[in-house]
């Protein structure tokens, strides 16, 4: 019997997702090139290293370091492996609306998607050297050990940085967000040369000049356009709700977008300008930062309406506890600013994180690609 004439049952059967892309097809290509990207990454890397560290030994930790080096190669093998990882990801299937964005917003949205992998993969890499040199005080590796040790570092970067990228959802995306602004403030808070910075201000930590300021203001900028990346990804989610009448105002996702837009923007601007560069411009940001984050809190019941009350239960819980963390620094004095401010943020990029899970838990079939 030919194969064309074999009975349904009989065929083997490929299921293939929209898009005629073939799943298996595509987790097989996304392994070899992440495995092209690892190994080019730890050979280019592994070179240069070699060349740095020439005819000397070097430690592990402190100035010209393997460390240093190795962190420095994975944040640019990352960012590498990230933006064309994610740049190819568009024709993932369940990705091809991606294909359909603006330039300019696809070069912002990749761009951001990569520098914070990359950033996490080199803050990663400088806690684990700093752990290892004060387990092997006074160890130093000559060129051949310390280039070996990059090569891995960057190698190893740029593969797992290349395989997430391709499987980026939504909810992978906020608890990214989440867990680069812990990762980037706690590094900033350890290395803080100050350490009465936090007598005075959160902002205090982007005022030194140093590495630690250096990081705690690029952290917020980049937060800052992470938090614009969303808006395409919420504008997807909620425009699908309105099309399965669970939202009451075809105008949501716009207005959500919008406000996203501008919260990352003034998050963006809070780290452009510390407040020993422009007062008046770091508190524009950072009010203007409140007040779209406010709008769109209590705004939610109208904005959003046809959400399930329990999510506005939350909205109004969260705005509660932000009243109330306020009240406890003034006028009950029980805690700093500092301590405010900490509180507030945390609550702020808490509420973001559960916002866009919530409406991706929705929007999403039950067993698709979230």
């Amino acid at each position: 019997m030919l194969a064309a004439d074999q009975p349904p049952a009989s065929r083997p059967a490929t299921r293939i997702r929209s898009g005629g892309v073939n799943p298996r097809s595509y987790g097989l290509r996304v392994e070899t090139e992440a495995i092209v990207a690892g190994l080019a990454s730890a050979v280019l890397f592994g070179v240069v290293a070699a060349i740095i560290f020439a005819g000397q030994v070097t430690p592990l930790w402190g100035g010209l370091s393997v460390g240093a080096v190795a962190a420095l190669s994975g944040l640019v093998a990352g960012i590498a492996a990230g933006y064309t990882g994610y740049w190819r990801s568009r024709h993932r299937p369940g990705q091809q609306w991606r294909l359909h964005t603006a330039s300019w917003k696809f070069v912002i949205d990749s761009t951001t998607v990569a520098l914070v992998h990359a950033m996490i993969a080199a803050i990663l890499t400088m806690a684990v050297f700093v752990l290892l040199q004060r387990s092997f005080e006074g160890l130093v590796l000559d060129v051949y050990s310390g280039s070996i040790a990059v090569a891995v570092c960057a190698g190893a970067t740029a593969y797992l940085i290349y395989q997430s990228v391709s499987d980026v959802t939504t909810r992978k995306l906020s608890s990214m967000l989440v867990a680069f602004m812990a990762i980037s403030v706690l590094t900033s808070i350890a290395t803080a040369q100050d350490p009465a910075w936090w007598e005075y201000h959160f902002s205090q930590l982007g005022t030194a000049g140093d590495f630690s300021s250096s990081l705690f203001n690029l952290a917020l900028i980049v937060a800052g356009f992470f938090v614009t990346t969303f808006a395409l990804y919420l504008n997807r989610d909620l425009t699908t709700l309105v099309e399965r009448g669970v939202l009451e105002h075809p105008t949501a996702p716009r207005t959500i977008s919008v406000i996203f837009i501008v919260m990352g923007l003034m998050l963006a601007g809070v780290g452009a300008f510390p407040v020993n560069v422009s007062m008046p411009l770091h508190n524009l940001c950072a009010t203007g930062m409140a007040i779209a984050f406010s709008i769109m809190v209590l705004g939610s019941p109208r904005i959003l309406a046809g959400l399930p009350r329990r999510f506005f239960i939350f909205c109004i819980g969260t705005f509660a506890v932000l009243i109330g963390s306020f009240l406890l620094f003034e006028p009950i004095g029980y805690y700093n600013l500092t301590a405010l401010e900490l509180i507030a943020f945390s609550i702020i990029f808490g509420w973001i994180s559960v916002f866009i899970r919530f409406v991706n838990a929705l929007a999403v079939p039950v067993g698709a690609d979230r």
